[in-house]
């Protein structure tokens, strides 16, 4: 499984924290040239190694940690998301009636044939970049997607990264306890939660 994160704002970076502590290879790119983006990389860690975008969308899963409107920029650098997993850590900070329903399931429509799960998106930077084991227990991170198979491959790459996913189902529902809009808040959102065990 090859991974990917697009957008290396304080989001992408905190990820790739989470990818450095436990030596999982992951690449990350931006609108920025990767040339740009690899001293920073490289600080990260070994295994993040900054490319282009065309080739950072090569990967398996992909994680979105771009500005909510720039999905659709994103979207379109590939024809046909067949095969490929897409876990949204965006936050639109838009109203609610101008996207018809979570953010997510509105992203989603861009990313024709991906199996796309929401994720990773309702801790502040500060925090998503910390170790995620503490006292003998494990951060939690939210998942939904209307795609019950897709979040799977998703927990398991959240619990390689020292997180306890937990399942919230789909977006419509889910997702909108997560979800950052607006004057509008999910009821989960900062919620930093740990489980005793994965």
């Amino acid at each position: 499984m090859s991974y990917a994160i697009v957008g290396f704002g304080k989001i992408g970076q905190a990820l790739a924290h989470a990818f450095a502590r436990k030596n999982i290879d992951v690449t990350v790119a931006s609108r920025r040239p990767p040339e740009a983006l690899a001293p920073q990389a490289r600080a990260i860690g070994p295994t993040v190694v900054a490319k282009s975008l065309q080739d950072a969308l090569e990967a398996d899963t992909i994680i979105l940690a771009v500005p909510f409107g720039e999905h659709r920029e994103v979207a379109k650098a590939l024809p046909n998301w067949e095969g490929k997993t897409v876990i949204d850590a965006m936050n639109a900070l838009v109203p609610l009636e101008e996207l018809d329903g979570p953010s997510s399931a509105f992203a989603a429509k861009s990313f024709t044939g991906a199996k796309f799960v929401k994720g990773l998106n309702h801790l502040i930077a500060a925090t998503l970049a910390t170790d995620p084991v503490v006292e003998g227990g494990h951060r939690v991170v939210f998942l939904s997607s209307d795609d019950e198979d897709a979040i799977a491959p998703v927990a398991d790459l959240a619990k390689q990264l020292g997180f306890a996913p937990v399942k919230l189902g789909k977006l419509n529902e889910g997702g909108a306890l997560v979800h950052a809009r607006g004057r509008t808040w999910g009821q989960l959102i900062f919620q930093d939660l740990f489980k005793k065990e994965q």
